[in-house]
């Protein structure tokens, strides 16, 4: 029976010609990701700014405009509500009542009566509450997990190979990181403790993909001492090709098929992922590699195990 293959035997793949268009949308990609941030920022979730979330299943889509006005007539804060996935399904957000557990859990059933009586066919999916000083605690340390974890690759990477492949690897795993970021806030979705975990996933991910090329590229260094860096670098990549493509392939038709029948419940840790190891394989065959061009790596550089 003959063997399923993605990418032919000996391709010849000149990636490195394309280093300046790559670089060039790295660097738009990178842009555009931090200029949306700054502008329109992330939409945090309740695990990071704290107060009350209640997800609502409508059998009709429901004009927010309108379900706004009505909850804010209830008197117990301002709503801020937004459609999940479908017009069907709505986050509604409030800001925590003074008080102990019992305050929230009263101001939840007003709300969830109120609606019931608008709308019978209502239903309440989840019901979150996260108390101030919670919220600032996880922000913190999910903003401290990320930077340990690019911090902790990098130095792996410099002491494992040279500093030339940690300096690739940073800026490779800060514009995979970047994008992701830049693409919840341009789409809105939800920012949680889930997506810190879905961006640290990737961060592992994109490394595992990086030192695979980047061990083939020190191999080839001490093999071919007197080869243009351009073609090593080709010749690097295109002998991973089978094993990366089919790796990234085979992430991508599982989390596609997650995203597409996994529900709302993992709708945006799924697409964070799925960004990523589309964006990580990119950037790791295209940015990272020849990025080590600019950085003037010779052979000499290449440690002996």
């Amino acid at each position: 029976m003959a063997l399923l293959r993605i990418v032919p035997d000996n391709t010849n793949i000149r990636f490195v010609r394309l280093r300046g268009i790559a670089f060039l949308l790295t660097f738009i990609l990178t842009l555009a990701s931090v200029a949306l941030l700054g502008i329109k920022g992330l939409n945090l979730g309740v695990d990071f700014v704290g107060g009350l979330m209640i997800e609502a299943h409508f059998e009709k889509p429901v004009e927010l405009d309108t379900l706004r006005r009505d909850i804010n007539r209830l008197n117990i804060g301002e709503a801020s509500l937004q459609q999940i996935g479908t017009n069907n399904n709505v986050s509604i957000r409030l800001p925590l009542p003074p008080g102990d557990e019992s305050a929230s859990q009263k101001v939840v059933k007003i709300v969830q009566t109120s609606l019931s009586q608008q709308f019978p066919n209502v239903h309440f999916e989840r019901v979150d509450t996260v108390s101030g000083k919670v919220s600032g605690e996880l922000m913190r340390s999910g903003i401290i997990a990320v930077l340990l974890a690019i911090a902790g690759i990098v130095i792996f990477t410099w002491l494992r190979f040279e500093w030339q492949f940690a300096v690739s690897t940073f800026v490779s795993v800060a514009h995979d990181v970047l994008v992701i970021l830049g693409f919840f806030a341009l789409t809105r979705m939800e920012f949680d403790l889930n997506i810190v975990a879905a961006i640290l996933t990737i961060a592992g991910y994109s490394i595992n993909d990086k030192i695979v090329i980047d061990d083939r590229i020190r191999e080839n260094l001490r093999k071919f001492r007197k080869m243009d860096l351009g073609s090593l670098i080709d010749l690097s990549v295109n002998e991973t090709l089978p094993r990366t493509v089919m790796t990234s392939f085979s992430m991508i038709l599982v989390l596609g098929i997650l995203l597409i029948f996994g529900g709302d419940a993992v709708r945006s840790f799924t697409a964070a992922m799925l960004l990523g190891v589309i964006v990580g394989t990119y950037s790791s065959i295209y940015v990272s590699s020849s990025l080590l061009i600019f950085l003037n790596l010779r052979p000499k550089a290449a440690k002996s195990e």
